[in-house]
Parts: C-alpha cells; structure tokens; sequence
C-alpha cells in the first residue's frame, strides 16, 4: 500500500542527490586532464557501478552551465575519421570551486557518519 510512496520518495531523493553533486562529479572528472561530455557522463556511469546516471538532456545543459561560470572551459575538436567533439577543461576558478566543493562533501560526509553511525566497507 505505501510502495507507490515510497517509489516516487526514492526517486525525488535520488534526483535531488544527484542535482547536488553533478557539479562536484563533473570537476572531479576534468582535474586530471580535458574531455569531451560523452566520455565524462560515461566515467560518471561507469564509476558508479550505474548508480549514477545522466541524460542528455540533463547533462549538457549541466556543462554549459559550468562553462557559463567560468568553471570550465570547452573547444571543439576535430579528428580525423571522428566527429567533432567539445572537449571541456577545468579553469582556475573551477580548479579553486573544486577544492571548496569537494572540502564540503568531506564535510558533509563526516557528519552523515556521524549521525547515522554507517561506515564506509
């Protein structure tokens, strides 16, 4: 009787999860060297073990918001026998919003432990 609630719960709190890390997720990616937006919400997948996942229609938008900050930066590039893609890297300021961000998951982590008393394996 209560599943359908807690069915839509899940998925408002698993949305609203994953609206608050996408920026944390897409930095972190970008850190060690540029890529394009397919490979970056693949490794997001990939990482994950699938618990983490984009559409597009999320996605992209996610990365010009970032590029719109002054976080990262985009540049298309062509190769040959592929089709152009818009490699992303991170910028100072983005490099500086990483730091702080990752600092308050640290953070934010730490007290969830706290509280409910659960371990990392």
């Amino acid at each position: 009787m209560f599943m359908p609630y807690m069915k839509s719960h899940r998925a408002t709190l698993d949305r609203e999860l994953k609206k608050g890390s996408a920026e944390l997720l897409v930095l972190s990616l970008l850190e060690g060297r540029p890529r394009h937006g397919y490979e970056i919400s693949q490794m997001i997948e990939l990482r994950s073990e699938g618990a983490v996942r984009f559409n597009v229609a999320s996605f992209y938008p996610l990365l010009y918001r970032l590029e719109k900050r002054g976080w990262i930066v985009g540049r298309w590039v062509e190769k040959a026998g592929q089709r152009r893609r818009r490699y992303y890297r991170l910028t100072a300021q983005g490099k500086q919003t990483l730091k702080e961000q990752q600092s308050t998951w640290l953070q934010f982590v730490a007290a969830m432990q706290r509280i409910t008393g659960l371990r990392h394996a």
